[in-house]
C-alpha cells in the first residue's frame, strides 16, 4: 500500500519514524516491530503480513492523514508467525527493544536482532527433528565449482568442490544430496533453474544473491580462520579448494550477518571427498526408498522406518546421515559392525544404555539456540537435564569393555563442573520465556533472594494492613486490593464514605465506592515495584550469563551431542538386527556380491508369519558380472533388484544385513534406473527421464559401481527399446571403464540370447508355476531364462473383464502361432471389411481364414525361415524384408 503523500518522516510520529528508519535497512523483509507485548508491522509488511497470517489488519491513526494499515502478533507466540512466513517465501527481520521502557527518556531504543530466511529457521517446534536443515552456497569458478553447506540448527559445515566440466547434473547431484533451504550465490552469476530432477522430491531451493567481494577466497578465508581461530584451513582439508573456501566463507558471512551472534556452534569444518561414500543419487535414493516410500511419501514403508530404532532426535539425524551416506573405507565399516555385534550379544546392557541416552534431550539444537541467542529458559533447563545424564550414558557404553564402543563413549567429556553450576542456579520449573520470572533457583544469588522475599511477603502485608485499617476505621467492608493501572488501593464502599479518615487520599471515584491510598500504602508500592523490578532484571542478568556459559562449552557439547548420537544410533541398529535376525555381512576390498538366502528388509518386516522368500546372488566383475533377469509381472524381478541394493547399503554404513551370509566387496555407487514418472516441470516425458539417467549411468559408472536396471527400453516401440536395451547391456560388459556389476530386468526375452556372446552375461528367471489357466508366483530366483511373461494371466487376477482376456488369448495364440492373411500380416482382431487400398488387420472371432495363396512371396519366405536358429538381428532383418514384400504386394 503506498504511503500517503502527508507521510514525509517530519509528518510522522516519532515511533514511526523510527519504523521507517529500520525498514530502510532491510527493504526485502518484513520488519516484526516489538511494541511492548506485541511485534508490529506497518504500511506494506502489514498488508502482506495479514493475508498471509490470516489475522486483522487495522490502523494507526485511523482518520488521520498519517493513518498507517496496522497489524501485530503476540511476542511470545511470535516464532510460530515468523515460521509461517519463511514457508511462504518471506523474509523476516525481528526489532526488538534494546533498552527498558522504564529507563527510556523519550522514544525506546529499537534494533534489528536476526533475520530469519529459509535456511535459517531455529524454532525447535517448526524443524523436523530427525532430518537437517541446511543452508547452501555455489561459487561457480573457471575450472571448479564450490559448494559449502551449514546447518544452523546442529552446527554442522560442510564443503566440497565439483569440476565446472560436471555441468547441470553434476551441480544438481551435489545440491540434492543435501536437499538445502535456501541457497546463496555471486550477484552476477547466474545459475540454473534447480528444479529437482525427479518427479516427488523437495521442491527447488530459494535462491539468494550475495556481494561477490563475499566470495573472494581470500577474505574468505581469514573470516573462516579468524571464526575457528586457526591460523590455516589444512587441519581441515580444505587448504589449496579456493572455489570450495569461497562458498564457505560467504556462507559464514551470511549467517553472521542474519543472527547478529558469535555461532560458536559452528567450530569446525569437514571437507568432503567423493571417495569418502558410497554415492547414491536422487533418483536412487528415491526409487529404493531409503527415507520415504514411494507410494505414501512417509518414513513407514521405507529403510529408515525399519532401521530407526533411536531414542533420541540427535541418533535420528545420524541414523539417517549413515543410510544416505554409506561408508566407503573398510576400517570404519569395521569398526561400526563391531559395536553393532556387541551390543546385540548384550542384550541387557543394550538396554540399560538405550534408557539411558532416552533421558538426554537435543543437545545440538538446544546448543545452537543458545548460541544465536534465542535459547529460553525452559532450554536451557533441558540442557541441564541432558548434561546430568551423560555421565550415565558413558558409563553404560564402556561396560562392555568393547574397544570401538570404548572410543565413542571417551567423546562424552567431563562437564560436571557446568553440571554442577546449572544445577546450582535454575530453578525446577522453568518458563518459556526469559521476562516470566522464576528462573533462579532460591539460595543462588543474594539479591534475587532479597527481592523474591519482598515480593513473596507481599500478600502477608496487603492481608495485615487490610485487616489493621479495619479495627482503625470500623469499615467491615474495606478491601485492599491492585491492579496495573492504578497499583495498590483501598477500596470503600459509598455507604462508609463518612467513616474513611483524613489521611486516606482520594484516587478513583466508582459507582458503588471509592478507591484510597494511605501514605504507608504509598511506600509499600514503591518499594515492593522496585524490587519486583530489580527481581526481573536480575534473574535476566543471570539468565543470560548461564546461557553464555554453555556457549563457550560449544566444543565440549557437541562432541558430547555427536557421542550420544552414534551410540544411540548403533544401538538401534543392534536392535534391527536382533528383530529381524540379521547376520554380519563380509566386506572386503574384493569385486564379488555374494549373498545367500537374502531378504528384502522392508518388504519382510511389512508380511508377517515369515512368508518372504529369500533368494541367492552372485555378480563379480571377474564373471558373472550381468545377470538379465526375466520373469512375470508381480513375480518379484523389481523387488529381487532393490533389494540387492539395499543389502549393500546397509553393509557399508555399517549394519547387518537380512540374509544367511553375505560377502560384500566395496561398492563406489549404486545407480538405479527402476520405475518411471514423467518429470513434467521439466519438459520431459517418460522415456526421456529413462533415457536420461541411462546415461548417467553409462557415464559414470565404473567397475566398482552396482547398476540396477528396470525394464530399459519400454518407454518407446518394441523394436527401439529393444535395440537400445540391447546396446546398454553391450556396452555395460565390453567397455572396461564401465564394466559395473548390473542386474537388469527385463520382458525382452531376446536379451537373454546375449548369454550365448558375452561371456560375464548370466540369464536368472523368477520361477512361476502353471496350474489349469493360472500362473502361482513363487517368487524363487533360478538360473535360466523365462519363456514367457504370463501378462494375460496377470491382467485377469487385476480384474481385467473375461471377454477381453479370452480375446487376448485368442490374439496371442495367433502370434504364437504366425498365422498370416493373404496380406502377410498377422490377423490380430475382428471388427469391419477394410477398403481396398487398407491392409485388412481385423478378423471376425471364430470366422473361417482364407487360405493364403501358395505362390506369395510373404509366404514362401516365411515357410524357409527357420524360427529355431534366427538371431534377434536375423528375425528382426526378416521381419524387414516381409514387409517390403507385403507393401509392394499392395500396390
Amino acid at each position: 500500500m503506498p504511503h500517503a503523500e502527508s507521510d514525509s518522516p517530519s509528518a510522522l510520529t516519532p515511533m514511526l519514524r523510527q519504523y521507517r528508519a529500520v525498514k530502510a535497512q532491510h527493504p526485502g523483509a518484513i520488519l516484526m516491530f516489538r511494541m511492548g507485548d506485541f511485534y508490529e508491522m506497518f504500511y506494506e509488511d502489514a498488508v502482506t503480513a495479514s493475508k498471509a497470517l490470516d489475522i486483522t489488519l487495522t490502523a494507526r491513526g485511523k482518520g488521520t492523514p498519517n493513518m498507517a494499515p496496522m497489524c501485530g502478533v503476540p511476542y511470545h507466540a511470535a516464532d510460530q508467525y515468523v515460521a509461517r512466513l519463511v514457508r511462504q517465501g518471506f523474509r523476516v527481520a525481528l526489532c526488538d527493544q534494546v533498552e527498558e521502557p522504564s529507563k527510556a527518556k523519550r522514544l525506546v531504543r529499537r534494533a534489528v536482532v536476526r533475520v530469519v530466511t529459509p535456511g535459517t529457521l531455529t524454532d525447535l517446534a517448526q524443524l523436523d527433528s530427525r532430518a537437517p536443515s541446511y543452508m547452501g552456497s555455489v561459487l561457480p569458478m573457471r575450472e571448479r565449482v564450490g559448494l559449502a553447506f551449514a546447518d544452523l540448527t546442529t552446527g554442522d559445515f560442510r564443503l566440497m568442490e565439483i569440476p565446472a566440466g560436471a555441468g547441470v547434473d553434476g551441480l544438481l547431484e551435489a545440491i540434492e544430496g543435501y536437499s538445502p533451504q535456501e541457497i546463496i550465490h555471486p550477484e552476477g552469476v547466474s545459475l540454473p533453474a534447480l528444479r529437482p530432477r525427479v518427479a516427488g522430491t523437495q521442491p527447488a531451493p530459494p535462491l539468494t544473491p550475495r556481494p561477490e567481494w563475499s566470495f573472494s577466497p581470500d577474505s574468505a578465508r581469514r573470516a573462516l580462520c579468524d571464526h575457528l581461530g586457526v591460523a590455516s584451513l589444512s587441519g581441515f582439508g580444505a587448504e589449496g579448494h579456493d572455489a570450495a573456501i569461497g562458498a564457505a566463507g560467504a556462507l559464514l558471512g551470511y549467517l553472521q550477518e542474519t543472527q547478529r551472534a558469535s555461532l560458536a556452534h559452528f567450530d569446525r569444518l569437514r571437507f568432503v571427498q567423493s571417495s569418502d561414500e558410497l554415492i547414491l543419487d536422487a533418483a536412487t535414493r528415491r526409487n529404493l526408498e531409503l527415507v520415504r516410500s514411494l507410494a505414501e511419501g512417509q518414513t513407514r514403508g521405507s529403510l529408515l522406518g525399519v532401521l530407526d530404532r533411536t531414542v533420541t532426535a540427535m541418533g535420528g539425524r545420524m541414523l539417517r546421515e549413515w543410510l544416505l551416506r554409506p561408508l566407503a573405507s573398510l576400517d570404519p565399516i569395521e569398526t561400526r559392525q563391531q559395536a553393532v555385534a556387541t551390543l546385540l550379544q548384550d542384550h541387557a546392557g543394550r538396554r540399560a544404555l538405550r534408557e539411558r541416552l532416552r533421558r538426554v534431550a537435543d543437545l545440538e539444537r538446544l546448543l545452537s539456540r543458545m548460541s544465536v541467542g534465542t535459547g529460553s529458559p525452559a532450554e536451557l533447563g533441558a540442557m541441564r537435564s541432558s548434561l546430568e545424564a551423560l555421565p550415565a550414558a558413558r558409563e553404560s557404553a564402556l561396560a562392555p569393555g568393547c574397544g570401538a564402543l570404548d572410543s565413542i563413549a571417551r567423546g562424552i567429556e567431563d562437564l560436571s563442573d557446568l553440571t554442577d553450576l546449572l544445577g546450582r542456579a535454575l530453578a525446577d520449573d522453568l518458563p518459556t520465556t526469559a521476562r516470566e520470572g522464576g528462573i533462579v533457583r532460591d539460595g543462588y544469588d543474594p539479591e534475587v533472594d532479597e527481592a523474591r522475599s519482598l515480593s513473596r511477603s507481599g500478600k502477608d502485608f496487603l492481608a495485615r494492613l487490610e485487616v489493621r485499617e479495619k479495627e482503625r476505621t470500623g469499615i467491615s467492608s474495606l478491601k485492599v486490593r491492585y491492579n496495573k493501572v492504578f497499583g495498590y488501593y483501598i477500596e470503600v464502599s459509598r455507604a462508609n464514605l463518612r467513616n474513611v479518615p483524613a489521611d486516606y487520599e482520594r484516587r478513583q471515584t466508582l459507582v458503588g465506592g471509592e478507591r484510597f491510598v494511605t501514605p504507608e500504602l504509598k511506600d509499600y508500592e514503591t518499594r515492593i515495584l522496585s524490587a519486583q523490578e530489580r527481581l526481573e532484571e536480575k534473574e535476566h542478568e543471570i539468565f543470560l550469563a548461564l546461557r553464555q556459559e554453555v556457549v563457550s562449552r560449544a566444543s565440549s557439547i557437541r562432541r558430547c551431542a555427536a557421542s550420544v548420537a552414534a551410540l544411540d544410533t548403533l544401538s538401534s541398529l543392534a536392535e534391527a538386527a536382533e528383530e529381524g535376525r540379521w547376520t554380519r555381512p563380509v566386506v572386503s576390498g574384493g569385486t564379488k556380491l555374494e549373498i545367500r538366502a537374502g531378504r528384502h528388509p522392508v518388504l519382510e518386516r511389512l508380511m508377517q508369519g515369515g512368508s518372504f522368500v529369500p533368494n541367492d546372488l552372485l555378480l563379480d566383475t571377474q564373471g558373472p558380472q550381468i545377470a538379465i533377469v526375466t520373469g512375470p509381472n508381480m513375480g518379484g524381478k523389481s523387488t529381487y533388484l532393490r533389494q540387492a541394493a539395499l543389502l549393500v547399503i546397509l553393509a557399508q554404513m555399517g549394519s547387518f544385513v537380512p540374509a544367511d551370509s553375505a560377502e560384500i566387496g566395496l561398492v563406489d555407487r549404486i545407480f538405479s534406473r527402476v520405475g518411471a514418472s514423467d518429470n513434467l516441470a521439466g519438459g520431459q516425458s517418460t522415456f526421456m527421464v529413462e533415457m536420461s539417467e541411462t546415461a548417467n549411468i553409462l557415464h559414470s559408472a565404473t567397475p566398482r559401481s552396482l547398476v540396477l536396471l528396470d525394464e530399459v527400453g519400454r518407454g518407446t516401440s518394441t523394436f527401439d527399446g529393444l535395440s537400445l536395451a540391447w546396446a546398454v547391456v553391450e556396452h555395460l560388459h565390453d567397455a572396461p571403464s564401465v564394466a559395473a556389476k548390473t542386474l537388469f530386468a527385463t520382458h525382452y526375452h531376446e536379451l537373454t540370447d546375449l548369454a550365448l556372446t558375452l561371456e560375464r552375461v548370466e540369464n536368472l528367471q523368477i520361477a512361476v508355476r502353471e496350474y489349469r489357466g493360472d500362473v502361482v508366483f513363487l517368487h524363487q530366483v533360478r538360473t535360466g531364462a523365462a519363456d514367457q511373461s504370463y501378462g494375460i494371466q496377470v491382467a485377469r487376477l487385476a480384474g481385467v473383464p473375461s471377454e477381453v482376456i479370452q480375446r487376448a488369448r485368442e490374439v496371442l495364440k495367433n502370434l504364437e502361432r504366425n498365422e498370416f492373411s493373404p496380406e502377410g500380416l498377422p490377423r490380430l482382431a475382428r471388427r469391419r471389411a477394410v477398403s481396398e487400398r487398407q491392409i485388412p488387420l481385423f478378423v471376425p472371432a471364430g470366422e473361417a481364414l482364407a487360405a493364403p495363396p501358395a505362390d506369395h512371396p510373404a509366404v514362401k519366405a516365411l515357410r524357409q525361415a527357420d524360427p529355431d536358429s534366427l538371431t534377434p538381428m536375423e528375425a528382426l532383418r526378416l521381419l524387414a524384408d516381409l514387409k517390403k514384400l507385403a507393401s509392394s504386394d499392395s500396390e
